[in-house]
């Protein structure tokens, strides 16, 4: 019996980023169907791209390798399950 794959969802990934970083603001949109065809896609038009608009807290003094960081780092288990493309956007 083979089980199906988890395919990211711009709410799970946004519950997850809320649960790690608090953000003060956060907003994540399914860019996948604008990429189909593209390396990394699917083929199912959403889970594979995403942006994130995230601004909070746990950001600030931070450079912005590090502030990426804290959201790669939230987010791997959504990499591992088929997360292709992630722009991050941090929020002053």
């Amino acid at each position: 019996m083979s089980s199906s794959p988890v395919v990211p969802t711009a709410s799970a990934i946004e519950a997850c980023l809320r649960d790690a970083l608090a953000p003060s603001s956060l907003e994540v949109i399914d860019e996948s169907s604008a990429h189909a065809g593209h390396s990394g896609a699917n083929g199912l038009g959403y889970g594979t791209h995403f942006r994130v608009r995230i601004g909070g807290p746990a950001f600030a003094g931070r450079t912005r390798v590090a502030q990426h960081r804290l959201v790669y780092d939230a987010l791997r288990n959504f990499t591992e399950a088929g997360m292709h493309a992630l722009a991050i956007e941090i929020k002053a």
